[in-house]
């Protein structure tokens, strides 16, 4: 009689038991012992930009798992032979670091008489892999896109149920040596005030499996107030079901950006991430709440209700996966456009990959990206988003638009990737797939095209919270400003300025907030933001006519640089230069009418279900030259409603 099954369950981003088709794989194979385990990796630990906010998110899990501190392609091997494994069984995962990693696991399994079991997908509503093949072997590069290829795989599966018990593990001797991996370059190292320990022993300081600790990682404390886990996850979707009226309306574009406390949004998406919160399980109680005949008339529409910003996620999960790594940088990414952007990502010859470090080709750009990171641009709705960013690891999906084009195109012209280093560290729903993609989206590199739509930093907010409440929040030195000045304190009389409290002067350096006497301190502008968006514009445009890829060889030698005149915007001196990324573009922004400068903004997730708006592999929707646009493309009103505008409404 031939003995059960000895299975390892791999946990990776599906830290759950409700619906998870590879843990039900694990227990159709009735084992005889199954041990749950998860492998704390360096790669994320140390190469993986994390910021406390996110570790906090994750080791607040009670998940009883076993936790071995090593790297899976190092640990796996062993634990085969000391745990006399006969079955491997974990969730798919197409990230690009992911599939490089199971594939040298699942050649050691092979080695060792190991069958594996990992055709379950369960992180997107449908298998990446399988999007792009319906796709015709194409990235998804357009919502439309994603939609058409969902029809030819069939509707989205029905959630499993959470088993109701999980098989007892072996024996848990570990009779082997831990490995230990380098911990350099660690790109976390500025997050820690302590020293890094939780490799010290490879099951825990008392050998217990234990997860780790903050402290043990050295990290500098958390601030976030948002917390994970299953069962807040599963609480957290409860409540939002339960209010029929908001699961039924919801309509991205319509949502507050300055709305905080709720925040506007569902505040799901960590948890997606981290897999504590399935999203075909999510999907399917939206589906059944908005298909009740009482809800169908006033029901919200894909691409812009809660189905649809699942889709937009399963898009730039399929994008990454046929792409592979390059769909994280422009270097060599045949989907990505060419922008001679200040602060160029440095590339490896040797894997052709960004290396995590940037070309400092302008002194004044690195301040600017600096002063933007930490809050002190001097335009406060900019300066409060990043500091909400910072303090509690999200913002809303519109706050990243405005601080993204303000980065990018509409203000400083740095490089999109540096925005995405600075998303990656501190936001708690981090996916590479979306940050990458939205940062393209957002720097109209891929995507979208339309560059010279940028967002205001004093009219937008203005449409949300007039009175600034958001802005007084998380930027207290303008607390007492009267809100015709508190989006711009520069062009309050100094005397009103001590009136309130607060001088406007500086660059924003030193303690932040604080002055002499007392007094709080505001840094001025950086620059001009009119000037600014204008020059951004016109590099914008030379770049789309230049029309070049990241796969471009003369992006990859250098030799772009002869096709730019030597005094356009970005590094573009000299005739040849090290290796930096690539862009191009078709639409060269031409009839931009004073509507658009003013108030413009990127194409909304309405614009996204008509057309792709990326110029290589997306459907191209122009409008005529002298024709006119789709109403609410030149105006901030006729894509984003006021709460007041709502209200006159009804």
């Amino acid at each position: 009689m031939a003995s059960k099954p000895r299975v390892i369950y791999w946990f990776r981003t599906d830290l759950r038991l409700h619906d998870s088709p590879a843990l039900h794989a694990a227990l159709d194979l009735k084992p005889e012992c199954m041990y749950p385990i998860w492998c704390w990796d360096p790669h994320y630990v140390y190469r993986a930009r994390v910021g406390p906010n996110r570790w906090q998110f994750l080791l607040n899990d009670k998940s009883k798992l076993f936790v071995l501190r090593e790297a899976p392609q190092t640990l796996l091997p062993k634990l085969f032979k000391a745990w006399k494994i006969t079955h491997l069984v974990f969730e798919r995962d197409t990230d690009a670091y992911a599939k490089e990693r199971d594939t040298q696991v699942i050649e050691s399994a092979q080695e060792a008489g190991v069958e594996v079991v990992s055709t379950r997908h369960g992180r997107t509503l449908y298998d990446p892999d399988e999007l792009v093949k319906a796709n015709r072997g194409k990235p998804t590069m357009s919502i439309t896109q994603v939609q058409h290829a969902a029809e030819k795989l069939g509707d989205v599966p029905k959630p499993l149920p959470a088993p109701e018990s999980l098989p007892d593990p072996g024996d848990l001797s570990l009779d082997f040596e831990q490995t230990q991996h380098s911990p350099e370059p660690d790109f976390n190292n500025i997050q820690r005030s302590g020293k890094e320990t939780s490799y010290n022993s490879l099951s825990g300081p008392n050998h217990d499996f234990a997860v780790p600790t903050m402290s043990e990682l050295g990290l500098k404390p958390a601030s976030s107030p948002h917390r994970g886990g299953e069962t807040r996850a599963l609480a957290a979707l409860d409540a939002i079901i339960a209010d029929e009226d908001y699961t039924t309306t919801f309509s991205k574009p319509s949502t507050a950006p300055t709305a905080v406390s709720p925040q506007a949004t569902t505040l799901l998406s960590p948890h997606h991430h981290f897999g504590s919160l399935s999203v075909r399980l999510f999907y399917h109680r939206v589906l059944t709440t908005i298909q009740k005949p009482s809800n169908a008339k006033e029901a919200s529409t894909i691409p812009t209700n809660l189905i649809g910003q699942l889709l937009f996620r399963d898009m730039y999960f399929a994008a990454q996966a046929a792409i592979g790594y390059p769909f994280a940088q422009t270097h060599t990414n045949s989907h990505v456009r060419f922008i001679p952007w200040h602060l160029p990502s440095k590339i490896d010859p040797a894997t052709d990959r960004i290396t995590g470090d940037h070309v400092i080709d302008s002194p004044l750009a690195e301040e600017w990206f600096q002063r933007w990171k930490f809050g002190r641009t001097g335009f406060p709705w900019i300066d409060a988003l990043m500091r909400q960013l910072r303090q509690e690891g999200w913002i809303h999906h519109l706050g990243r638009h405005a601080v993204a084009c303000f980065l990018t195109r509409g203000g400083c012209y740095v490089d999109w990737e540096r925005g995405a280093e600075v998303f990656e560290e501190w936001l708690l729903d981090h996916e590479t797939a979306c940050n990458s993609g939205n940062w393209q989206w957002l720097s109209c590199t891929a995507f979208f095209a339309q560059f010279y739509r940028c967002y205001s930093p004093v009219a937008f907010p203005r449409k949300w919270d007039d009175e600034g409440k958001f802005v007084r929040r998380y930027v207290p030195e303008l607390e007492r400003y009267a809100k015709k000045y508190v989006y711009e304190p520069w062009k309050a009389s100094i005397k009103d300025q001590k009136e309130w409290g607060c001088l406007i002067k500086g660059d924003g350096k030193g303690d932040e907030g604080e002055g002499e006497g007392g007094m709080k301190v505001y840094p001025k502008p950086m620059f001009d933001f009119n000037e600014r968006r204008g020059i951004c514009i016109e590099g914008m445009k030379n770049a789309y006519r230049v029309g070049l890829y990241g796969d471009d060889p003369r992006v990859k030698d250098g030799t772009w640089r002869e096709l730019f005149d030597d005094n356009a915007e970005g590094p573009t001196e000299g005739k040849k230069g090290p290796t930096m990324e690539g862009q191009t573009g078709a639409e060269d922004g031409e009839g931009v009418d004073a509507e658009d400068m003013d108030l413009g903004v990127d194409q909304d997730e309405r614009e996204a279900a008509h057309g792709g708006g990326e110029n290589r592999g997306g459907e191209k929707e122009k409008t005529p030259r002298g024709g006119k646009r789709k109403r609410g493309q030149g105006t901030l009103d006729g894509h984003f409603e006021s709460p007041r505008k709502r209200k006159g409404k009804a």
